[in-house]
């Protein structure tokens, strides 16, 4: 399951996965998020919070969270990683080449920074 929680005024969504991701997931996200970009344009940013990595339940969860990314990557300002899961660091340099999103890693412990980093460049512009 993955919890979804878009903060309206702040254009933030933040995302909790609770077990591996699956295809659903991603299509319900899509319904929470879509409206709101239709409407607003971008998203300041998304937190991914999770502490270790849950991975997927399978191959069509893969494929939806691969479309989700194509399908949204250039409509977020910046991704916020906030996990102890290697995945974190590694995403960070790694998707970087793939997203247009500014993207940062966190430790778990620091969610108040990565939510705080999402809203900084938000204040500037």
């Amino acid at each position: 399951m993955l919890s979804i929680t878009l903060d309206k005024e702040k254009a933030i969504v933040t995302l909790e996965p609770d077990g591996a991701l699956t295809a659903t997931d991603f299509e319900t996200a899509v319904k929470v998020i879509d409206p709101f970009i239709a409407e607003h344009g971008k998203l300041a940013g998304i937190i991914i919070a999770v502490e270790s990595f849950p991975g997927w339940k399978d191959f069509a969860a893969l494929t939806e969270h691969l479309h989700f990314i194509r399908n949204h990557h250039k409509k977020v300002k910046r991704l916020a990683f906030v996990t102890d899961s290697p995945v974190g660091e590694f995403a960070e340099k790694i998707a970087s080449h793939f997203v247009s999103a500014e993207i940062r890693h966190f430790p778990f412990s620091q969610r108040k920074e990565a939510r705080e980093w999402l809203l900084e460049k938000k204040r500037r512009q």
